[in-house]
């Protein structure tokens, strides 16, 4: 009895159609992961980093300005030929208060309060101040400065000389002038203008008015005895007077 012979040619084709399927599946699953020969490519995405509330830029809140009592004293008469004091006081001023205007020996005293912006850390902060008044010999007549601190008084003084009888009137002006310590860039601001009068008087110590005057009636009176046969006129008078 003859075996039966199994044919392996049914197979074949079988065989052949499942590895076209393999390498069919492969290439396209490579050139599903391969980057792209040609065109742009996607840009590719950054990750976000996590934040920290801790670490954000928070913008530093300025500082306190500080307070500071700016009095000034001067003299409000003085005699023409005599010289005087004016002087400027920049005090630190914890309470705020305005003290009103005085008189100290004969002097005016006025006050203010003034707020400085309290840049002490990084700048360096000079005072400024500068007499300026018509008609009056003052020293000195150029701009005088003083460096100042926190809690630092600062003085200023000028010697003042009428040479003539009369009324003066001027202004004491005062100015912050800021350093930068990083860079040395400047800036200024002007903090007070104060307004001063000062009478000069004769030596006498007569005011303006009641000096020119007195001058006035001096002068009419000397004319008058100077006026030649002045003394037998009034001799003439008197006897007509005694009749």
């Amino acid at each position: 009895m003859n075996k039966p012979r199994f044919s392996s040619r049914p197979f074949f084709p079988v065989v052949v159609a499942t590895v076209v399927l393999l390498i069919t599946t492969l290439a396209c699953a490579g050139s599903t992961n391969a980057p792209p020969t040609g065109g742009d490519a996607p840009p590719a995405t950054a990750p976000v980093p996590a934040v920290n509330p801790t670490a954000m830029d928070v913008t530093a809140q300025p500082a306190m300005p500080e307070k500071r009592y700016l009095k000034l004293e001067f003299p409000p008469q003085i005699r023409a030929g005599d010289s005087d004091i004016v002087r400027l006081t920049l005090e630190v001023d914890d309470k705020g208060n305005i003290v009103p205007t005085a008189e100290v020996d004969g002097n005016i005293v006025t006050g203010e309060v003034i707020e400085i912006p309290n840049l002490y850390e990084t700048h360096h902060v000079i005072a400024e101040a500068r007499f300026d008044i018509a008609g009056l010999e003052v020293r000195p007549t150029e701009l005088i400065s003083a460096p100042i601190t926190q809690g630092q008084t600062a003085v200023f003084y000028w010697s003042i000389r009428p040479n003539e009888v009369g009324i003066y009137r001027g202004t004491i002006w005062l100015y912050l002038r800021f350093v930068d310590k990083s860079n040395a860039e400047e800036s200024q601001k002007t903090v007070s203008a104060q307004i001063v009068e000062i009478e000069a008087v004769n030596i006498l110590g007569l005011p303006t008015n009641l000096a020119r005057s007195t001058g006035v009636v001096g002068s009419i009176v000397g004319t008058i005895i100077g006026f030649p046969f002045f003394e037998d006129i009034l001799k003439f008078i008197l006897r007509k007077r005694s009749k």
